[in-house]
């Protein structure tokens, strides 16, 4: 592929040229083709996957941004991580769908997890809260910040070192710190 070639068709593309999107289309034909020659999803034909690999060319396309002038190297990745993603997706599903999720014996409800909690566990788990919620009352304010942030807010530590305005390097030490003062205090 010629980068700049392509770089152009993008922009081209970008600027409402439907000849240039067709161009680049046929730029990438033989890559899409290659790929999902190889790979087998069943319930999707090859024409299906070729679509899917489309779609994601097109996703890319609207997203680019024309000041990196990478596209190939974004799209491809793109659409490889879309045929992998799709791979993931159909493994979790057969899992719990067709002929992997059928049990073929007379004690089915033995299979089946029971919706009752016990009088025991419920006591083991208050037993555990309790003794976190004293683990975390041993940290100082900046750890118990931190300990906050990131598992109860569901944030990451590269955004709490930004925050922060810290490398992210420290953070992630304050948050093994925090773990092993937890940790200690458990055990």
């Amino acid at each position: 592929m010629d980068f700049d070639y392509i770089e152009e068709l993008v922009t081209k593309s970008k600027n409402g040229d439907k000849l240039s999107k067709e161009k680049l289309i046929d730029e990438f034909k033989p890559l899409i083709f290659n790929l999902t020659s190889r790979t087998f999803i069943d319930g999707y034909e090859m024409h299906d996957l070729q679509h899917e690999c489309y779609q994601s060319l097109f996703k890319c396309l609207s997203l680019y941004n024309l000041e990196k002038h990478r596209f190939v190297a974004y799209a491809t990745n793109a659409i490889k991580n879309n045929m992998n993603d799709l791979i993931k997706r159909f493994k979790i599903r057969s899992a719990t769908e067709g002929n992997d999720a059928i049990s073929l014996h007379d004690d089915v409800e033995k299979d089946l997890p029971s919706q009752d909690i016990s009088l025991e566990d419920l006591l083991s788990d208050e037993c555990d809260y309790e003794d976190l919620r004293l683990a975390l009352s041993n940290l100082d304010e900046d750890e118990k910040a931190l300990v906050d942030f990131i598992f109860y807010k569901n944030n990451t530590v590269q955004t709490y070192a930004y925050i922060k305005n810290m490398c992210y390097s420290t953070a992630n030490l304050r948050k093994k710190v925090a773990l092993k003062k937890i940790s200690n205090y458990l055990n």
